[in-house]
C-alpha cells in the first residue's frame, strides 16, 4: 500500500530511523521498494511573502535572475509592483535558480511560489512552508504499516512541536548546520549580522574557536551615541514678560469677537512716496505706513467714540475717552512693548510720525518711561512687518478694541473696466469687547478707516 508523508519533518524522522535498520530492510522483501532518495532533495520553493498594507497580489515588473543562475543570500531576484508601491524582492538562500514561476507582467499572489531554488547546505530541518511540493514523499510497500520504534527515533509529532516552540533566530542554513554539529543553541549566540542575523563568526566565537571580537558588529547593531539632553531651565518672569503675563491674563477675561477685511494700498503707497520729501525736511528719515494707520484710526474714532472707551466692570459703566492715545506694539530687545502716541486727534501725519519714531528709538534703547505706557485708549499692531496675513489680536484691558495689520501682498484684481491690474492688498484684523461693541459698529469703523487709506487725499481735510 502507499503512505504519503505530507509533512517534511515526518519524512525526515522516518529517514533517520530507517537508515539505522538497514539490515532489517534487506531481509524484508516488503520494504525493498522503499525509496528515501527524494527526502534528500534540496529543491525549495521561494514563496512571495506578505509585503504589508493588505496587498494580496503584485505584478512582476522585472526579473534580475534567470534559470540556472547562482545567487547568494540578499541578492536581488525581481521587482514587483503593487497598486501602492514598487518592491524589490531579495533572496533568502544561497543556491541555484531552477525555475521561474512567472513571466514579466504576470500577476503573483502572496503565498504562491515565485521561483524554485537548489539550495546549498540545506538541511532537512528547514521549514516545510518554504519547500516545493517535491518534498512530499510517497512510500510504497506491501506491508500494511511501517512501525517506528520511539526508543530509536523521535516521533514526527515531537519534532514538529519542538520546531514550532523554539525561538526563531535569523541565520543561514550553513550557519545552522555548524550550530547543530556543535550542539549550539543559536538563540544564545550574540548576533553581529545585519538585522540581528547570526553569522558563522558568531558561532565560532561562541565556541571559542576564534578570538573574541574578531567579528565586527554590523553598523545597524552599533549603539547610537547618546546626545546629552540639557536639564530643564526654570526662569522667573520679570520685566516685560511679567507685564505681558498679567496683561494677557486680564485680556482673556474679555469676550472677544473678530472682524477682518482687505485694504487696497496702491494709492496710499503713491501718496507716501509723494510726501517723503516733506517728511525728510521734518527729520523723518523713514516714513512708514503706521502714521497713516494711526491718523485714520483717530479720524474713525471721532465718528465711533465707543471704540475709544474703557469699561468699568464693577460699576458697569463705559468711560468715553476724549484723548486718542493710540497704543502701538513695538518689538524691542527686551520684548514686545506697547507704548502710546498721545493726543493723535490733534496731530497731523508728520507730527504722529515724529512721535512714533521717538518712541521706537526709546524702546530700542530701553529708555521708555512709565508715562509712555500710561493712558492708552486704542491699540494697533503692524504684525505684517514680521510676516503673516490674518491674526486674532488680544485686547489690552481696560481698552475695548484693537487692530492688527498683516503683510501687504501683490495680487491680481479687476479695475472698473474689468481689466486685470496689479494690486497691493493688505489685510486687517479687528477684535472688540462684545460686551459693549456690536459687529455693526466695528464694521462701520473699519469701513471708514479703510476709506481713508484707499483715498489718502482725504487726509488733507484733517
Amino acid at each position: 500500500m502507499s503512505h504519503i508523508l505530507r509533512n517534511y519533518k515526518a519524512a525526515a524522522s522516518c529517514k533517520k530511523y530507517l537508515t539505522t535498520q538497514f539490515d532489517y530492510i534487506l531481509k524484508n522483501t516488503n520494504l525493498r521498494r522503499l525509496h528515501l532518495t527524494s527526502i534528500l532533495d534540496k529543491r525549495v520553493a521561494f514563496k512571495l511573502s506578505d509585503i504589508g498594507e493588505g496587498i494580496r497580489e503584485v505584478t512582476i515588473k522585472e526579473w534580475f535572475v534567470k534559470e540556472g543562475d547562482v545567487v547568494k543570500q540578499f541578492d536581488n531576484l525581481c521587482e514587483v509592483q503593487s497598486d501602492k508601491a514598487s518592491v524589490t524582492i531579495t533572496s533568502r538562500y544561497d543556491g541555484k535558480i531552477l525555475k521561474l514561476h512567472h513571466k514579466i507582467d504576470d500577476m503573483a499572489k502572496v503565498g504562491e511560489p515565485l521561483l524554485d531554488f537548489d539550495v546549498e547546505d540545506e538541511d532537512s530541518d528547514e521549514d516545510s512552508s518554504e519547500t516545493s511540493p517535491s518534498a512530499t514523499q510517497t512510500i510504497t510497500s506491501d506491508s500494511p504499516k511501517i512501525h517506528i520504534d520511539s526508543s530509536q527515533a523521535g516521533s514526527p509529532t515531537e519534532v514538529i512541536s519542538e520546531e514550532m516552540t523554539r525561538n526563531i533566530t535569523l541565520a543561514t542554513p550553513a550557519v545552522r548546520r555548524i550550530a547543530r554539529e556543535h550542539k549550539v543553541d543559536l538563540s544564545k549566540v550574540t548576533a553581529t549580522g545585519k538585522g540581528g542575523r547570526v553569522l558563522k563568526g558568531d558561532v565560532l566565537e561562541h565556541l571559542g574557536m576564534i578570538p573574541a571580537g574578531t567579528t565586527v558588529p554590523h553598523p545597524t547593531l552599533m549603539p547610537k551615541p547618546q546626545v546629552p539632553v540639557p536639564a530643564d531651565r526654570i526662569e522667573q518672569l520679570k520685566g516685560v514678560p511679567r507685564v505681558m503675563f498679567k496683561a494677557m491674563t486680564e485680556s482673556l477675561k474679555i469676550p472677544h469677537f473678530a472682524y477682518s477685511d482687505e485694504i487696497e494700498m496702491t494709492r496710499l503707497m503713491q501718496f507716501r512716496d509723494e510726501i517723503k520729501g516733506i517728511a525728510k525736511e521734518n527729520g523723518i528719515s523713514s516714513l512708514t505706513f503706521m502714521p497713516f494707520f494711526i491718523k485714520a484710526a483717530s479720524i474713525a474714532l471721532k465718528k465711533h467714540p465707543i471704540l475709544n472707551s474703557s469699561l468699568d466692570v464693577e460699576k458697569e459703566v463705559v468711560i468715553y475717552k476724549s484723548a486718542h492715545n493710540i497704543s502701538v506694539a513695538i518689538d524691542t530687545p527686551a520684548g514686545l512693548v506697547v507704548p502710546n502716541i498721545k493726543n493723535c486727534q490733534n496731530k497731523n501725519i508728520i507730527e504722529i510720525a515724529q512721535d512714533l519714531n521717538a518712541v521706537i528709538d526709546k524702546g530700542r534703547k530701553g529708555s521708555l518711561a512709565p508715562s509712555d505706557f500710561a493712558g492708552g485708549t486704542f491699540s494697533l499692531s503692524n504684525i505684517g512687518v514680521i510676516g503673516g496675513t490674518y491674526t486674532h489680536p488680544c485686547i489690552m484691558a481696560p481698552q475695548v478694541a484693537i487692530g492688527a495689520m498683516g503683510r501687504t501682498k501683490v495680487v491680481p484684481r479687476f479695475n472698473d473696466k474689468d481689466e486685470v491690474i496689479k494690486a497691493h492688498i493688505m489685510s486687517v484684523s479687528w477684535c472688540a469687547d462684545h460686551r459693549v461693541i456690536d459687529g455693526v459698529t466695528m464694521a462701520k469703523f473699519s469701513n471708514m478707516w479703510k476709506n481713508y487709506l484707499e483715498n489718502p487725499a482725504l487726509f488733507l481735510l484733517h
